[in-house]
């Protein structure tokens, strides 16, 4: 158990985590939020993801494995599109 541990640390110090702010117009009610958190959620290396109604903004917390283009990929199977505001490292 103490090994995992380790490997886990180790794993995210090499892996640092990235957060990244989308605009997505078109959400127009808590479900549509809900359907585009849903569908980034789903992506593997996805750490959270928060949506906010009144700004049309998503944030994803995610790690070096994901790409951008994944995102915004699984942002537009919700029949939304996304376009990036910011992208820095996440410190935890």
């Amino acid at each position: 158990m103490k090994n995992l541990f380790f490997i886990l640390i180790i794993a995210s110090a090499l892996f640092g985590s990235n957060i990244t702010v989308f605009k997505v117009e078109g959400m127009h009610c808590p479900l549509c939020t809900m359907a585009v958190k849903k569908a980034v959620k789903n992506l593997d290396g996805i750490e959270k993801v928060s949506a906010k109604l009144n700004t049309k903004e998503v944030t994803v917390i995610y790690d070096d494995s994901v790409k951008i283009e994944d995102i915004l990929e699984a942002i537009k199977t919700t029949s939304y599109e996304g376009v990036e505001l910011s992208t820095k490292k996440y410190e935890k």
